[in-house]
């Protein structure tokens, strides 16, 4: 399992619009391929930036099976027309306890 990490930080006073946009493509992205589970946060001290936590099969079922396709061009322009800047995405793994 990959935890994909994306810190996006969106225009103020588009937060409501953003986390609309959110409910209306969550569907597309959590049907991809390979997505095991997707998770939205918002901040507390800096409400204008949300984090997203998508869990995936694996690096190559994210870039392959949502990166690559329309499902992914589908959800950039749901939510993409909120950011204040390009999104931070990183890939993570867990560490054995």
């Amino acid at each position: 399992m990959v935890l994909e990490v994306a810190l996006i930080d969106v225009t103020p006073g588009h937060e409501d619009d953003f986390a609309a946009a959110y409910a209306k493509g969550r569907p597309v992205l959590a049907g991809t391929p390979g997505c095991r589970s997707v998770r939205m946060t918002r901040g507390v001290e800096s409400p204008s930036r949300f984090v997203l936590l998508v869990e995936w099969d694996s690096v190559a079922a994210h870039e392959e099976n949502f990166r690559a396709t329309e499902r992914f061009q589908q959800w950039r322009a749901l939510i993409g027309p909120h950011f204040a800047g390009p999104p931070l995405v990183e890939h993570f793994v867990d560490v054995p306890a």
